[in-house]
């Protein structure tokens, strides 16, 4: 209660709108982890240690909830960025839609992370070579339910999991979106009319050192599915609060919602805040320390 009266508050108040959208570019954030739904969690996890070769960070099985969940990557979720993937009980299969691009993994060798891939048995959807009209050499996979996993070729790995890719219908409103709400940074844009998309990188550092989002836009393409397995991008942040409050106000010019006041999680220290970004794309504010956040 104390809490919500503390957001009326905020929500009457009427600071400097100057000051208010220039604070999430100071603030100490960072992309924590991606959540997503998967049909079988033992089976995921194998596939992601033995062909990607993430680790297993934390894993645990909620009976009362009827749901587990485990959180997998490629170092600590204190460094790295992590996924958090969510089983249901009784639930084999989900609907993934064409929204979700792909999530990419930086590699030194792709040749031999591809061929890894293949000898377990993995979906090879495209084979490693340079991108149309470049020299950056990629390959695209398949996990087991249907995820597609690219690969990036790279000389320095610093965190593998490098990107996660989704498709928007107005890419210069989502760019303003995650500009003055979340404070990211455009870090490369990418026209190609021959194959009628254009792309924006957009993230808290450069891109060969952090992990990234893609939004990509199909020429004429104003609206995707986003069917029920992806679920949503965790951020961390200093203030959950003044978070919301920028989000409400950018939210006022460009669209999109908040679905979660901001606030503790009952019986944590951690305080949230969830919010759609005007296509409908979840993300989740959160202050430090980490800690599942849904399901």
């Amino acid at each position: 209660m104390v809490f919500e009266s503390l957001w009326l508050v905020l929500q009457n108040q009427t600071p400097n709108m100057a000051d208010l959208l220039e604070w999430p570019k100071k603030d100490n954030r960072r992309m924590l982890h991606v959540v997503y739904r998967v049909g079988d969690l033992d089976r995921t996890i194998k596939f992601y240690t033995e062909c990607f070769g993430m680790k297993l960070l934390r894993h645990r099985d909620i009976p009362d909830e009827k749901y587990a969940n485990a959180f997998l990557g490629f170092g600590p979720e204190e460094s790295h960025f992590v996924v958090e993937l969510t089983y249901n009980y009784g639930v084999t299969s989900y609907e993934i839609g064409d929204g979700f691009g792909h999530f990419a993994i930086a590699t030194q060798d792709i040749y031999k992370s591809v061929e890894l891939v293949r000898a377990k048995g993995g979906n090879i959807t495209r084979e490693p070579g340079p991108v149309q009209g470049g020299t950056t050499v990629i390959a695209f996979v398949k996990d087991p339910d249907g995820y597609t996993f690219g690969f990036i070729q790279r000389p320095t790995v610093h965190d593998p999991f490098c990107q996660v890719m989704l498709r928007v219908g107005d890419l210069e409103r989502s760019i303003k979106f995650y500009e003055k709400a979340l404070g990211m940074k455009v870090l490369r844009k990418v026209d190609k009319p021959e194959s009628k998309y254009t792309a924006v990188m957009l993230g808290y550092g450069e891109e060969h050192e952090t992990t990234v989002l893609e939004l990509t836009n199909n020429y004429g393409v104003t609206e995707y599915s986003k069917g029920n397995a992806y679920a949503q991008i965790a951020i961390g942040t200093d203030d959950v609060y003044k978070s919301a409050e920028v989000v409400s106000q950018v939210i006022q010019e460009v669209g999109g919602k908040i679905t979660r006041q901001p606030g503790p999680i009952p019986g944590l220290n951690t305080k949230i805040t969830a919010f759609l970004d005007p296509d409908g794309w979840k993300t989740v504010s959160l202050s430090l320390p980490l800690t599942i956040l849904s399901r």
